[in-house]
């Protein structure tokens, strides 16, 4: 079901990406990835590093996400809150659903939780969609990141099974 993604399905995977940019514009989101994020570059760059997957389910590519075990630069300052622990993530980035089931984000999500012991992600203001798939999966908004290029984001965190019983 889940599989580390190859550049031989590079085309299919950006008409995922160019689907999910068309569905966030129509529900309210148009800026977050505009008419071009996650570039081509991007995603070759996650293929070659190994860290772009896809759910497949019944022979039909479901979901592309980057999961990036270790520190994101980006997340080492949070305004507003903070972070629920200090112990080694992993990322979920560039979740995008080809639209043909539902459900696929908890799958996804629970993929990444069984790599690593906390999960964190975080999205844009305007995606009401994707902070209902968090939070709807026990994700705790956690405060505000920003970006490299300043844009703020509303950063959520989940703790694993082996978190959630060292407590």
């Amino acid at each position: 079901m889940f599989r580390g993604a190859n550049r031989f399905e590079l085309d299919q995977i950006m008409d995922v990406y160019a689907r999910a940019r068309a569905f966030m514009a129509q529900n309210g989101n148009p800026t977050q990835w505009g008419d071009d994020y996650p570039p081509r570059e991007l995603i070759e760059e996650d293929i070659l590093s190994n860290r772009l997957f896809v759910c497949v389910i019944n022979g039909e590519l479901e979901a592309v996400f980057a999961f990036i075990l270790g520190e994101d630069p980006t997340y080492k300052t949070i305004e507003g809150g903070h972070w629920l622990n200090d112990v080694p993530y992993g990322t979920l980035h560039r979740l995008a659903s080809a639209g043909h089931r539902s459900g696929v984000g908890r799958l996804v999500i629970d993929w990444c939780l069984e790599h690593c012991e906390s999960l964190r992600a975080d999205t844009h203001a305007d995606n009401k969609v994707m902070q209902h798939v968090l939070e709807s999966n026990g994700f705790s908004r956690c405060g505000i990141i920003h970006l490299a290029n300043g844009s703020p984001r509303i950063a959520y965190q989940k703790l694993g099974i082996r978190q959630l019983g060292s407590e």
